[in-house]
C-alpha cells in the first residue's frame, strides 16, 4: 500500500468511525438483559467467543467494545485482502484487535488465527455465524468448532431497536438516530470437546434458535410503541 493511499484511507476511517460514533450517541440503550453473563463466563474463561447474526453488528459490538474497562479484549475478523486495510485501521481505533482472516478463502489459518487469539492473546474473538454473505440467520458450524478446540464459552447476543431501518439485502439492521435499543445477552454454552456431525447440527439449531430468542426478548424489552 502506498504512503498515499494509506492517507486516503486514513482520512476515509476517520469520517467513517465519526458517522457510526455519530449513531451510537445518538441511540440510548433502555435495557440490556441478561447482563450478567458476560462477567459470569469471564469468572470462568479469560476469553469468550460472542456471536451474533451480521445483522446485528452495529450495537453488539458496541456494547462489547464498552466492555474493555471490565477486562474484556475484543477481536473481529478483517479481511485479508487490501481492502480489508480499511476495517483493520477502524478496528485499531477503536480499540479491537484485527484477525486478518476470510472465513470463505483462508477457512483453516483463519480458525488457528482465532486459536491463538483466544487462548494465548486471551482476546474474546467476535463470530457472526451467518457471515456478511449469508445465507442470513444461518448458524454455521465455526464458532462450535472453535468452542470445542479452545474451551470457552459462546455468548449469544442480539439487539432491537424502536425505529431502524433493515435492507433488504442482507437484513442489516441500521436503528434510526435518536431511538432506543435494547440488548438481550444469553447465557454461556460450553461445547463439549467430541461431538459427531449430529450433534453439531444440534448445537447449531440450538445456537440459532436461541438468537432469534434473544431478539425478541430484546424487542420486548423496549416495551410497547409510544
Amino acid at each position: 500500500m502506498t504512503t498515499t493511499r494509506r492517507a486516503i484511507w486514513s482520512v476515509a476511517v476517520s469520517m467513517g468511525l465519526g458517522l457510526i460514533r455519530f449513531w451510537w450517541r445518538t441511540c440510548k440503550v433502555v435495557s440490556v438483559v441478561g447482563a450478567q453473563h458476560l462477567p459470569t463466563a469471564l469468572e470462568r474463561a479469560p476469553s469468550l467467543i460472542p456471536v451474533f447474526w451480521h445483522q446485528h453488528l452495529l450495537f453488539c459490538a458496541k456494547y462489547l467494545l464498552d466492555q474493555r474497562e471490565h477486562g474484556l479484549r475484543v477481536g473481529f475478523l478483517i479481511s485479508p485482502s487490501v481492502d480489508g486495510e480499511l476495517g483493520a485501521m477502524a478496528a485499531a481505533r477503536l480499540g479491537a484487535t484485527a484477525i486478518r482472516g476470510s472465513s470463505t478463502h483462508t477457512g483453516a489459518r483463519t480458525l488457528r488465527d482465532f486459536y491463538e487469539a483466544l487462548v494465548k492473546d486471551n482476546v474474546s474473538t467476535v463470530v457472526t455465524p451467518d457471515g456478511p454473505r449469508g445465507p442470513r440467520f444461518q448458524f454455521k458450524s465455526g464458532a462450535i468448532v472453535l468452542s470445542q478446540m479452545t474451551g470457552r464459552p459462546i455468548v449469544p447476543m442480539a439487539y432491537a431497536a424502536r425505529r431502524a431501518t433493515t435492507f433488504h439485502w442482507d437484513k442489516f439492521v441500521l436503528p434510526w438516530p435518536f431511538t432506543h435499543v435494547a440488548i438481550a445477552i444469553g447465557e454461556p454454552r460450553w461445547i463439549p470437546k467430541s461431538l459427531d456431525a449430529a450433534a453439531v447440527e444440534l448445537w447449531q439449531r440450538e445456537l440459532a434458535r436461541e438468537l432469534h430468542r434473544l431478539y425478541r426478548e430484546a424487542a420486548a424489552a423496549l416495551g410497547p410503541a409510544q
